[in-house]
């Protein structure tokens, strides 16, 4: 094994030692920041379609929105999962292991984003046509699906990068690399869009564009860490390395796949209630990503902690970690439910055309989805800092089954809470799932953490 001391060098930081608290938000925050960049822009491709486009624009990104990702969920599902055991690695200072996961991670990768990218255009426009979207908007909706898809190799090289540098406790360069993109994609929006009406095929060119500068950024910053400098020795396939590292990412791109058919089966329900509540409910499901910003950003941090913490082999840190993560990720909620219960109607008009009529009533809809997710905050808080510990502990099957939870509950509550409780059914089914994942979760934590207890007692 090769081992050298390393603190903090070329961005990269150990998150073994000093106070766990300190260490989640210092490491966070950054994450957080990137992660807003990165809402900033989805955000804004939104608002401006709206805006200029009207709201059957607005529909036609929403009925398709869980399809979009789909593809997403299962491409972040590899690159987190390929980085657990980097960052393990990483934590136990065997670099030169470190080197050959992260080049047989490369090789994976270009694998899975060439197969979804043609299985994603093939089965394209059948699934659409599933989702029940409806036929006046249905040309708008594949028009921005083929640009997004086409670009799926390079989503996957911005996560893979990003999931590389946040292994090795880097938060800040995945955080440049969204305000670089964010900054991109918000000026090439209102000029391709507003300046060149391009419509929605313009918002989608504006993103792919964006996702290539930042993933190029991570990669030029990944050239310049040393302990990552490839050998030609790194790249020779070896077929048990990649073995574990697809029992890592399978399970939680499978996972994020589970989640995305169930949140689909929600759509063709949501699309049947009309183009207005589509609308509205695709204007909340946008800010959905604002809200869940903090709880994402301290999922990695959690996840790259118990990691980092577990291949040093300090059990004990990692149940201060969650310990801090959770009361973190309370505080948080709570402060952004809030914000969102007070501030709501404004932030959503931004989404909306000037004119009256569909826009008044997807406004009605947008705030009473936002009121009822934002109650709920801390139930989703609560899933993403033990999801992560879980998997950061090595443990991706468990995370799975809350997925398979996920789907089950939500697809259930959006079929039959509607047929008592209307269009607000439809809005609890994403609750319910949250819930139903929470149920698996905090149970897999106590028993992940007894089997590593367990193998150190034994050791």
């Amino acid at each position: 094994m090769e081992q050298t001391s390393h603190g903090r060098n070329n961005g990269t930081s150990v998150l073994t030692e000093g106070n766990p608290w300190r260490l989640l938000l210092v490491f966070s925050l950054p994450l957080m920041a990137g992660n807003i960049f990165q809402q900033m822009y989805t955000v804004v491709d939104t608002a401006v379609v709206g805006k200029a486009l009207g709201v059957d624009a607005l529909a036609a990104l929403g009925a398709v929105d869980w399809l979009n990702w789909l593809t997403l969920g299962t491409i972040q599902g590899f690159a987190q999962g390929f980085s657990i055991l980097m960052a393990q690695k990483f934590g136990a200072k065997d670099f030169s292991r470190l080197r050959q996961t992260v080049a047989a991670s490369i090789l994976l990768s270009i694998v899975c984003a060439l197969a979804l990218t043609a299985a994603s255009e093939a089965l394209a426009a059948p699934v659409v046509a599933l989702l029940r979207t409806p036929e006046d908007i249905r040309p708008i909706s594949m028009s921005y699906l083929r640009i997004l898809f086409g670009g799926l190799p390079v989503v996957m090289a911005y996560n893979l990068a990003a999931s590389i540098l946040r292994a090795l406790g880097d938060g800040r360069t995945p955080l440049m690399a969204m305000v670089v993109a964010s900054l991109t994609n918000i000026g090439l929006d209102f000029l391709f869009v507003l300046g060149f009406h391009w419509g929605v095929q313009g918002a989608a060119a504006a993103t792919l564009i964006a996702q290539c500068l930042s993933a190029a950024y991570c990669i030029m910053k990944i050239r310049g860490v040393e302990v990552l400098r490839l050998t030609k020795e790194d790249w020779t396939f070896n077929g048990p390395l990649s073995v574990r590292l697809m029992k890592l990412g399978a399970p939680m791109a499978f996972q994020n796949t589970v989640i995305a058919v169930g949140g689909m089966i929600l759509q063709t329900i949501v699309n049947g209630f009309g183009v207005a509540f589509i609308a509205g409910f695709t204007a909340t499901n946008k800010l959905y990503g604002v809200l869940e910003v903090a709880a994402t950003s301290y999922g990695y941090a959690m996840s790259t902690y118990s990691g980092q913490n577990l291949g040093a082999g300090k059990v004990r840190r990692i149940s201060e970690g969650i310990r801090a993560g959770l009361a973190i990720a309370m505080i948080t909620s709570v402060i952004i439910a809030a914000l969102m219960l007070v501030f709501g109607r404004l932030i959503l008009s931004c989404f909306m055309p000037s004119e009256a009529g569909e826009s008044v009533q997807a406004m009605d809809v947008a705030y009473r989805y936002l009121a009822i997710m934002s109650v709920c905050l801390p139930v989703l808080y609560i899933l993403h800092i033990t999801r992560s510990c879980v998997q950061g502990l090595g443990n991706t099957v468990l995370p799975m089954a809350s997925g398979i939870s996920e789907f089950f509950m939500r697809t259930g509550g959006a079929l039959l809470l509607p047929l008592c409780m209307g269009e607000t059914g439809v809005m609890l089914a994403e609750v319910l799932a949250w819930a139903g994942a929470d149920l698996i979760l905090v149970p897999s934590y106590f028993y992940v953490m007894g089997k590593v207890r367990d193998r150190k007692s034994v050791v």
